[in-house]
């Protein structure tokens, strides 16, 4: 019995082995974080959120948000008090900006860490490849790479490009925790952000911590507290018609 439970050991550890060695490509990994947890990750997630803008002269300035995801696609963002009525909805590759309770505007943006961060693992990878290529990110380019000490898997770059549009995936969870672009503000600036603490949250993960970096300065954080999963959020919540009315945080 010993030798047989020895020699399924080995079976067992191939087969990881293998398993592990077919994520040669970016296609191959979204699918590797897709497979990995679709039958375990969390539906809805809510959380508050401490967000601190760093600004060039030293200061700082801290609010708190409510924010509230119903996967896949959607995210809303309460800033500050909800009764305020200031704040957003991102809904399928839109966004909704609301102040004092009117629509300022909607335009057509997706959200890539909505996308990397939770979408990846309750969509089909087809769809999650799909808008990685209309959002720039080339799916030929792919290489190994380390961060934080740990192995990971870039999709977008080849090997010591750090300009092209890219995202990071850590390899033994298969965590997104890095993405790199343009900086919106300054084309010229490569924005850099950055998923960190990830925290076990029932048959998935959340990163309680999210820094953005634009040329090696930090500008922005996110810290996250009272995080709760399977939350039961009406789609009301979502609907930038009751933005004023209907509400998740109590």
């Amino acid at each position: 019995m010993k030798f047989a439970s020895a020699g399924l050991a080995v079976v067992l550890a191939a087969a990881g082995a293998v398993q592990a060695g077919e994520v040669k490509s970016g296609e191959a990994l979204v699918k590797a974080m897709h497979d990995r947890y679709a039958a375990t990750w969390y539906k809805t997630v809510t959380f508050v959120q401490k967000s601190t803008t760093y600004n060039a002269d030293g200061t700082s300035k801290a609010e708190t948000w409510y924010e509230a995801a119903l996967l896949p696609g959607r995210l809303r963002i309460d800033i500050g008090k909800p009764s305020d009525g200031n704040g957003y909805l991102l809904v399928d590759g839109s966004v909704t900006i609301f102040k004092d309770g009117q629509v300022k505007t909607t335009r057509q943006q997706v959200n890539m860490l909505l996308v990397l961060g939770f979408d990846v693992y309750a969509q089909s990878p087809e769809t999650t490849l799909a808008i990685a290529r209309q959002e720039g990110f080339d799916a030929t380019k792919f290489h190994e790479d380390t961060w934080e000490g740990k192995p990971v898997y870039v999709f977008g770059a080849e090997k010591g490009d750090l300009k092209s549009k890219q995202f990071w995936v850590e390899k033994d969870r298969l965590l997104f925790v890095r993405l790199l672009e343009s900086d919106s503000a300054d084309p010229n600036k490569t924005q850099d952000i950055r998923f960190a603490d990830y925290r076990k949250l029932g048959g998935g993960w959340i990163a309680a911590l999210v820094e953005v970096h634009s040329d090696g300065k930090k500008v922005f954080s996110e810290e996250y507290s009272d995080i709760q999963k399977d939350v039961k959020l009406d789609p009301s919540v979502f609907d930038p018609k009751q933005f004023t009315t209907a509400h998740w945080e109590k």
